[in-house]
């Protein structure tokens, strides 16, 4: 069952437009995954993320991780915030294949992006990862970031249906390393 219990949030704002479904819910988690897989094509990490508009089915946008300081999340996030109306981006919702760390998860409430959908959570990456050097993940959950926020980030994840395609696509990854 996902988790979608919200963080602490302020009234003065605008309304996050429609809510996903299941279906769609998976469907854009299953297109983030295939991004975080394209990224590894390039040799990047695999990591990918997809921005939907507030009808929960137009794709704006869609980044694959780049660098250990431009992940997938922080970088589509940036982007969209200098494309996009603050407005707008609060209707709209961030899927990413695995949880965001707290630095994508600040850059998507900079951005002013309303909802945030992952896949995996940190903590079964690192069960996938292990300590590897080039990912050393942190144990500061997105829930906690945004449980710290001036304004309500709506949070969902992790999915059930899509965690065991998106541990295959990181082992697949990271033992090859």
């Amino acid at each position: 069952m996902p988790i979608t219990a919200p963080a602490t949030r302020r009234d003065d704002l605008p309304p996050q437009g429609l809510t996903p479904s299941q279906e769609q819910i998976v469907r854009h988690l299953r297109h983030a995954s295939a991004v975080a897989e394209r990224a590894t094509l390039l040799g990047h990490h695999p990591f990918g993320a997809i921005l939907v508009g507030p009808d929960q089915e137009t794709v704006l946008m869609e980044q694959g991780n780049v660098d250990t300081v431009n992940h997938a999340e922080s970088v589509l996030a940036r982007v969209a915030a200098l494309n996009f109306t603050p407005e707008y981006l609060w209707g709209c919702t961030l899927y990413t294949s695995v949880e965001p760390c707290c630095m994508c998860a600040g850059t998507a409430y900079w951005a002013n992006i309303g909802r945030v959908v992952y896949g995996l959570t940190e903590e079964r990456l690192l069960e996938a990862t292990g300590n590897h050097v080039e990912n050393p993940t942190m144990s500061v959950s997105s829930r906690y970031v945004f449980d710290h926020c001036q304004k309500r980030v709506e949070l969902i994840g992790p999915i059930a249906e899509v965690e065991d395609e998106v541990l295959r696509v990181q082992r697949a990854f990271w033992s090859a390393r």
